[in-house]
């Protein structure tokens, strides 16, 4: 019996873990996305490698990392490997890669 509640306790703690990182995840709206992809297509930026970071969401970039300001945007962007990236500037998290 003992057994059963374990399972059962360790089943429930991964099912929240899982609603805690999903409830993370940061949702652009597709016309804050246009007006990105816009902003980045008048505002170039010459891409950069950063070596040992793979860009999912969630990797943190380094420092050294300049991030630059999209008005109106509470993000910030870089491109790396010729691909947009949107980062949380309080936490240098991707949020999002914009092919």
């Amino acid at each position: 019996m003992k057994m059963h509640l374990s399972t059962a306790a360790a089943g429930f703690l991964l099912l929240a873990g899982i609603g805690a990182a999903a409830a993370q995840d940061v949702i652009i709206a597709p016309e804050q996305e246009t007006v990105i992809r816009e902003y980045v297509k008048k505002q170039p930026l010459a891409s950069v490698k950063i070596p040992g970071v793979e860009l999912n969401i969630g990797s943190t970039l380094p420092e050294t990392v300049e991030l630059h300001e999209v008005p109106d945007v509470k993000y910030r962007y870089v491109v790396v490997d010729n691909r947009t990236v949107l980062v949380d500037p309080g936490t240098r998290k991707i949020i999002k890669v914009i092919e």
